[in-house]
This record gives C-alpha cells, structure tokens and sequence, in this order.
C-alpha cells in the first residue's frame, strides 16, 4: 500500500520526463520549452543583431578587426574551458550550469569593446534571467520515487518492504540541489533492489519536516540519509563543525563510498544466492555443490 502511494507521487514527474525523452530532438525541446534555456538562447543570439548594426556603422574598419580579434580570443578561451569541463564534470546540469556562465562572462567581456552601455546592458539582462527563471533539474526518476515526509514516514515504520531507504532531500531553488539533481537517480539504477530503495523529498514543498530530520534550509543541501527502518544510518553532509566549512561536490562515486553501495549490493547478491540454494537443496533433496 505504501509503495503505492510513493509511486503515485513519482507519476507526474515520472510521465514529464518521459514525455521529454521521447521527443525525436530532447535538447531543442528543452532550449525552447523551459524559459531558463530560452531566453539565454535569445540573449546570446541577440548579441549578432548589435554587432551587425556596430559593423554597418564603423566606417574605418578599426573597432571590426579590434572586436574581431576579441571574439576570436573569446572564442578559443569558451572552447578550452568547455573541453576541461566536459572531461571533468559528472552531470549534464553542472556542465551546461558551468558553460553558460562562462559564455555570459566573454560576451560581457567582447561587448566591453564595443560599447560600455551596450555591456552594461546585457549583464542587467543576466540579472533579469536569473530573477525570473531557475535551470531545470533533470527529469528522470530511475528506480527513485519522490516522496512526502508522511510517506516516508509509513514506508520506514508500517511494515517496510525493504530494509534501507536512500533519501535525498533537496530544494528546487538551489542551484546545487539542481546540478545534482541526476545523481541519486542514476545510482538508483545501478543499486536499486527489494533491501534498498531510493526517494527522493523536496524541501521546498514541505519546510517544516527539514528541522525534523535536523537539516538546514539554507545550507549543506542536497543532503542525503540513510535509514535502516525507523534509525539513521548515516548521512551526508554530516553534521561537524568540519562541514559545516567545507561540503565536497556531490558525485556518484562520493555517494557510493559514503554509504558503501557496492559492499551492501554485494551482500544482498550474496544472501540471494545463499537462499536460492537452499530452496534448491529443499526441492531436491542434499545436492552438493561446487564451491
């Protein structure tokens, strides 16, 4: 009944994923529906329209080969910077988060040649973007659900069906809940199984449930717990005066050792094969098996 009710609350963020996904061009259709894409697509395509009207009006060529030069060393810059992040960084979130900061960076950078005002112009158009919009976070569940604190709740208490829930609890207004909004769902596909389950709490739904799993709203989040049944296990960020300094990136392989997936799949397998066995040798009587 339980499970029900969590896969129920998973539908409509399940089904808008899906929908995305089964679109023939995903990433055209996420740069024109999602207004954060759009409208910096519009303001980095609008910067063409002004350097043609800047080009009309140079007379003596001078500022077009002095912007020419700038765009071009902007250019080379945006593509080293681009290839260092596309080696290094886990989530597609971080990268496009990563990569449209530094181009809002050079084009500032190329407008100061052309105009003060012109600059002045598209950084008040930057603060606008992110005023009105927020980057979206990925989609996909996995074999996550996202939950209400209530359901939770009664999945850990009322007869749970798996012993461990993995819980991440984020906010749809921080940027860094949202870069690494694909992680815990990416490992729910790797680790998923009937001892341990993935879910998913989002914060800004419900804030009062944050001072009950002791986690502050306005730092160290995502935060990510542990439950064996009713108890905490472990979590992270922990909570120390150490962490309180300093939070590492949030990556898969982090996650993992943090809460040692790999040793917990390996026991599950393991008790998998020890029971199959013993239904085995029930059914057919004393069988001896090779070790």
């Amino acid at each position: 009944m339980e499970v029900a009710t969590a896969t129920e609350a998973s539908a409509p963020a399940a089904s808008g994923g899906a929908a995305r996904r089964s679109h023939p061009f995903p990433w055209l259709d996420a740069a024109i529906s999602e207004p954060f894409y759009f409208l910096h697509l519009l303001a980095f395509f609008s910067y063409f329209a002004a350097r043609s009207a800047v080009a009309s009006a140079d007379d003596g060529g001078e500022l077009h080969a002095r912007l020419l030069r700038r765009e071009i060393q902007a250019v080379l810059v945006f593509l080293v910077l681009f290839t260092v992040k596309i080696v290094k960084e886990e989530t597609w979130e971080t990268f496009i988060a990563d990569s449209l900061l530094y181009g809002k960076g050079l084009l500032l950078a190329v407008t100061l040649v052309i105009d003060y005002w012109l600059a002045l112009c598209y950084f008040l158009v930057f603060v606008v973007i992110y005023a009105v919009s927020q980057q979206p976070p990925y989609d996909g569940l996995g074999h996550s659900n996202h939950l209400t604190p209530l359901q939770l709740e009664s999945l850990l208490t009322e007869e749970p069906t798996t012993r461990f829930w993995l819980v991440e609890f984020r906010t749809s207004f921080s940027s860094t809940c949202i870069q690494a909004s694909s992680v815990l769902p990416e490992l729910s596909n790797i680790y998923s199984n009937k001892n341990i389950s993935f879910g998913i709490i989002d914060l800004g739904h419900f804030p009062n449930a944050a001072a009950k799993f002791g986690i502050s709203m306005w730092d160290h989040l995502p935060t990510y717990i542990l439950f064996d049944k009713t108890n905490e296990v472990a979590r992270f960020p922990e909570i120390t005066s150490e962490s309180k300094v300093f939070v590492p990136k949030v990556t898969k392989k982090l996650l993992c050792q943090h809460f040692d997936l790999d040793r917990r799949l390996i026991q599950y397998l393991s008790s998998c094969k020890i029971h199959h066995l013993s239904q085995v040798s029930q059914k057919y009587g004393n069988i001896p098996f090779c070790r």
